[in-house]
C-alpha cells in the first residue's frame, strides 16, 4: 500500500474522526488562502455549528405572524411585548440583546428559511449534507475540502514547510471539521486550548521496505507535523492580544472565540474557524411552564448572542473587523407547532445568521406564513438552499471562481449579494486587466460596465439569457481611456444577462447575473 492509499484509507474510513494526539490532532496546512489576490489573502471565515437543530421561530420571531404563532406555540411563545423588535415585521428572543445590538449597528444579518430540498430530519444525514454541502450521501468530501483538493491537489504532502507554517483551517474542539475533509486527508487541525503544550514523543522511523515500516515512518511523520503545527498555534497565541472586557469566562463559546481573536491577532494565517454549540435539541423543557422567556433555549441563545457580540467588540478593537466574518448553521430547524413537552420537535428550514463589517443586506427572504391551523409534523419551507450560501461566501468572501464553484456542487448555485460590501475597491481592480468588466456581479438593481476605447464610437447594449434586449446603456463617441458605464435593471427579473460592448477595435461581452435582495 503506497503512502497516499493510506492516507486516504484513514480520511475516509471515518469523515470525522481524526487521529487524537492528546489536545492536538493531525490536520493540514496551505500556502495562501485558495488562489485570491493580495488585497483578501488575509481574510477569515468563522463557523458556528448550532448542533441538535435550532428552534428558528423561537430565535426569530415573525410578529407579523404572531396571531397564529400563539395557536401553534402558545406553551413556549414568548410575549409579543419582551421580544426584542428588530424591524417592523421581525423580533430576536429576547435573550438575545448582543445580537440586536449587532443588527442596529449593521454588523449583523439573518438569512430567512434556510435549508434544501426534502429536508431531511435526522441529525446525522441533515449534518452530513451541511457539511459535505452533497445532497447525494454519503459523501467523503466537505464542501471546503473540495475547493482545498482543487487548489492544493498534492496535499497532504510536503506540509508544513518554510512557506507555509500554519494550519489552512482549525476546529475548536476535540475533533476535526468534517467540512475541511478533503480526498486523501482533512485541511483542518482540532484544538482545544492553543496555549496547551504539543510536544509529543517522536521516534523516528526509518522505512525499512515492509508494509508496517512504511506505515510506521508515515506515523512518525504525522507525530512531527503535529508538533510543528502546535508550534505555530502556540506561538500565535502566546503572540496575540483581546481587548474587549465583554467576554464571560463562564460562556464556552465566548472563551473559544476569544482563543480565535489572540491566534488571529498574533499572526496565525489560518483562514477558516470552526466552533460547536451543543444543545439544541429540545424536545422538552425547551422553555420554563409559565416562564417562555428563560428556559434551555433562552439560555443557548444568550451564550451564542453574548459570545458574538463580544467577539465582534473585540475584533474591532483589535483593528481586525474588515478581515474577519462569520455565520451560523443548525442541521434544520424545528416544527411550527410545540410539543406535549414544552418543547419542539424536528423540522425543516430555520434563518442563519452572519455576522461582521463588511454585510451586503441584512434581511434576506421572506418572512414564514404561519397558518392558523395545527398540522402535525409541519416545518417551514426552504426557501434559500444553503448551498447558494455557502457559495456565495466563497465568491464574495474569498473571491473565489464562479466556474469552480459551481462544479463543487450538484444544483445550479444562485448567488446571494452577502458579503461584498467591502469588494469594490477589490473588484475594480480584478477588473483592469479585462477588455470588459462588470462590477458588482452579481449584482441588485444597478451594477457598472467598464472598458477602454480609443476615441472612437461606441455603443452598449444589455440582453437577457434568451437574446431579448433589455436596454442601449451608450450608444455615442467616447474620448480615449477608460469609461464606467452604469447599467439599470430595476425592472428586470432575476438572472443572467450578458453585456456587449461594440467597438471598432473589436466587440466585446461579458454575463454577469442579477439577485433580488428582500
Amino acid at each position: 500500500m503506497k503512502r497516499r492509499d493510506f492516507v486516504q484509507a484513514m480520511a475516509l474510513s471515518s469523515i470525522g474522526a481524526p487521529l487524537i494526539m492528546k489536545n492536538f490532532k493531525f490536520g493540514a496546512v496551505t500556502k495562501d488562502l485558495f488562489s485570491v489576490p493580495k488585497s483578501v489573502e488575509d481574510r477569515v471565515l468563522v463557523i458556528i455549528r448550532l448542533n441538535g437543530g435550532n428552534d428558528g421561530l423561537s430565535t426569530l420571531v415573525p410578529i407579523d405572524q404572531y396571531a397564529n404563532l400563539s395557536i401553534q406555540r402558545s406553551s413556549i411563545l414568548i410575549p409579543e411585548n419582551q421580544l426584542l423588535n428588530i424591524t417592523p415585521s421581525l423580533a430576536l428572543h429576547t435573550s438575545m440583546t448582543g445580537m440586536r445590538d449587532l443588527f442596529n449597528d449593521g454588523k449583523l444579518a439573518i438569512l430567512q428559511n434556510v435549508g434544501y430540498p426534502v429536508q431531511n430530519r435526522s441529525h446525522f444525514q441533515s449534518m452530513d449534507i451541511w457539511s459535505t454541502g452533497l445532497m447525494t450521501q454519503p459523501a467523503t468530501t466537505g464542501w471546503l475540502g473540495r475547493k482545498l483538493d482543487g487548489d492544493f491537489p498534492n496535499f497532504p504532502d510536503s506540509y508544513p514547510n518554510a512557506t507555509n507554517p500554519d494550519p489552512f483551517a482549525i476546529s475548536m474542539g476535540y475533533d476535526v471539521s468534517s467540512t475541511c475533509q478533503g480526498l486523501m486527508a482533512n485541511f483542518s487541525v482540532a484544538t482545544v486550548d492553543p496555549f496547551d503544550s504539543y510536544n509529543l514523543f517522536e521516534s523516528p522511523q526509518a522505512n525499512d521496505g515492509t508494509y508496517y515500516g512504511s506505515h510506521l515512518e508515515f506515523l512518525s511523520t504525522m507525530i512531527a507535523q503535529a508538533n510543528a503545527y502546535g508550534a505555530q498555534i502556540n506561538t500565535a497565541a502566546n503572540a496575540g492580544n483581546t481587548l474587549s472586557t465583554m467576554y464571560d469566562n463562564n460562556n464556552d463559546l465566548a472563551v473559544q472565540l476569544r482563543y480565535v481573536a489572540q491566534m488571529i491577532s498574533g499572526g496565525l494565517k489560518s483562514k477558516i474557524f470552526i466552533l460547536n454549540v451543543n444543545g439544541f435539541d429540545t424536545h422538552d423543557s425547551q422553555a420554563v411552564v409559565g416562564a417562555p422567556t428563560t428556559g434551555n433555549h433562552a439560555d443557548l441563545m444568550k451564550t451564542v448572542s453574548d459570545a458574538i457580540a463580544a467577539f465582534q467588540d473585540d475584533i474591532e478593537l483589535l483593528g481586525l473587523s474588515q478581515r474577519i466574518a462569520g455565520m451560523t448553521f443548525s442541521e434544520f430547524g424545528r416544527q411550527v407547532a410545540s410539543n406535549a413537552s414544552n418543547g419542539t420537535d424536528h423540522g425543516d428550514a430555520a434563518p442563519l445568521f452572519l455576522f461582521g463589517a463588511c454585510l451586503s443586506s441584512q434581511v434576506i427572504g421572506q418572512n414564514p406564513v404561519i397558518s392558523n391551523v395545527i398540522e402535525e409534523q409541519a416545518g417551514l419551507p426552504m426557501e434559500i438552499d444553503f448551498r447558494d450560501v455557502y457559495a456565495s461566501v466563497l465568491k464574495d468572501w474569498f473571491l473565489a471562481d464562479p466556474t469552480e464553484i459551481q462544479n463543487l456542487f450538484e444544483h445550479s448555485i444562485t448567488y446571494i449579494p452577502i458579503l461584498r460590501a467591502c469588494n469594490l475597491g477589490i473588484e475594480e481592480t480584478l477588473a483592469k486587466e479585462e477588455e470588459i468588466s462588470v462590477f458588482p456581479n452579481p449584482c441588485g438593481e444597478k451594477t457598472t460596465v467598464k472598458f477602454s476605447c480609443l476615441g472612437e464610437s461606441v455603443a452598449v447594449m444589455v440582453h437577457d439569457i434568451s437574446g431579448r434586449k433589455v436596454g442601449t446603456f451608450c450608444d455615442k463617441t467616447l474620448a480615449p481611456g477608460e469609461h464606467l458605464i452604469p447599467i439599470d435593471l430595476e425592472n428586470e427579473h432575476s438572472g443572467t444577462y450578458v453585456v456587449t460592448v461594440y467597438k471598432k477595435s473589436g466587440t466585446f461581452t461579458k454575463r454577469f447575473l442579477k439577485v433580488k435582495s428582500i
